[in-house]
């Protein structure tokens, strides 16, 4: 340890103390003069804070404070509560050497003669930046979690209600709350192998298919470029694939021997943005009586609303078959910023 001052003769029990003080180097160990001027400076110190011994000695200890804890005189009150108390604790961000942040623990306590006279003080400080870290990313999750939670009971609610007010019998309310409240786990299933960040379309696509029994059927023909859909986009386009699949199973191209369903989508550029280009099309199914239904359900009204949620999105009804076509911009149905960018906003 670097010490300012006399010299001479040190004694045993001096050399003793010092190796314990230059062996934590986990812990920033630093002394003082009663004007705040370092006199000391430990292994830790160097290791914690960046700066060498030498270029600390004699200059003053609050270097290491932030510029908006010096003009609120945190160092002086440090000092104030070990000269009245014993001891200063505090919990708040430092500075390194090479001006980066980190969070820290420290007590400033006062350092005594043997005739119990106040010669200054001794700042003791640990890095705490990855606990504080870890304590708001758990924290952020948990907020995260509540309001995923919050989402899902809601739309676990949508579709009990409008499910049963749209059922012919209770037993087709039953057939029909199982497979969406299916394809909706499927979709989460999904989510959870990723940490929850994203869905790729297709997987997606299959994922519908496979909830009806139809997986690999080659009457179900996708594809489009690599797609990641953030965990909401995720969530409605696994509903909106279940309802389509489900519709054309009964009533359009799948309801009979020869009719299949195109899912394609590709990515333009529209007025300077990448759009994702989505269509569904339903073909040698029954031909359609007429453009428009006079009744749509609540799975119809889903696909739509849910689509419009994220851009443009519209059906259409020919005689070879249902159409839909939806625009998407991506910034809408990607993840944009990840948990690393929301910490540091956070703080």
């Amino acid at each position: 340890m670097k010490i300012a001052g006399d010299t001479g003769t040190i004694s045993s029990r001096e050399r003793f103390l010092e190796a314990i003080v230059q062996s934590a180097i986990d812990y920033a160990i630093i002394s003082m003069d009663l004007d705040g001027l370092v006199t000391s400076w430990n292994e830790g110190a160097v290791k914690i804070l960046g700066w060498a011994a030498e270029d600390m000695i004699g200059k003053p200890a609050t270097v290491f404070f932030t510029q908006e804890d010096r003009e609120n005189g945190i160092p002086q009150k440090e000092m104030t509560a070990a000269l009245n108390r014993g001891r200063g604790s505090d919990e708040r961000w430092h500075l390194r050497a090479d001006g980066t942040m980190f969070w820290a623990s420290g007590e400033m306590m006062a350092l005594r003669a043997p005739d119990d006279k106040t010669i200054g003080f001794i700042k003791i400080l640990r890095d705490r930046t990855g606990e504080r870290e870890r304590a708001d990313r758990e924290r952020l999750l948990m907020h995260e979690l509540a309001h995923r939670m919050k989402n899902t009971l809601s739309v676990v609610q949508a579709i009990v209600t409008q499910s049963l007010r749209n059922s012919a019998s209770l037993d087709d309310a039953t057939d029909k709350l199982q497979s969406r409240i299916a394809a909706y786990a499927k979709a989460h299933e999904i989510l959870l192998q990723r940490d929850w960040v994203s869905a790729a379309l297709a997987d997606i696509v299959t994922a519908a298919s496979m909830n009806i029994g139809l997986d690999g059927s080659p009457r179900i023909r996708a594809g489009g470029p690599d797609v990641r859909l953030d965990p909401q986009a995720a969530l409605s386009f696994a509903m909106v694939f279940h309802e389509l699949l489900t519709n054309a199973s009964k009533y359009g191209a799948l309801s009979n021997e020869e009719g299949h369903v195109e899912a394609t989508w590709h990515i333009e550029h529209r007025e300077g943005i990448e759009t994702l280009i989505v269509c569904w099309r339903e073909i040698n199914g029954p031909r359609i009586a007429s453009s428009e239904p006079d009744r749509k359900g609540f799975g119809s009204r889903l696909i739509v609303s849910s689509l419009q949620a994220f851009g443009e999105a519209s059906v259409s009804y020919p005689h070879e078959g249902f159409v839909l076509l939806a625009a998407l911009p991506l910034v809408k149905i990607q993840l944009q910023s990840d948990l690393s960018a929301i910490e540091q906003s956070a703080r």
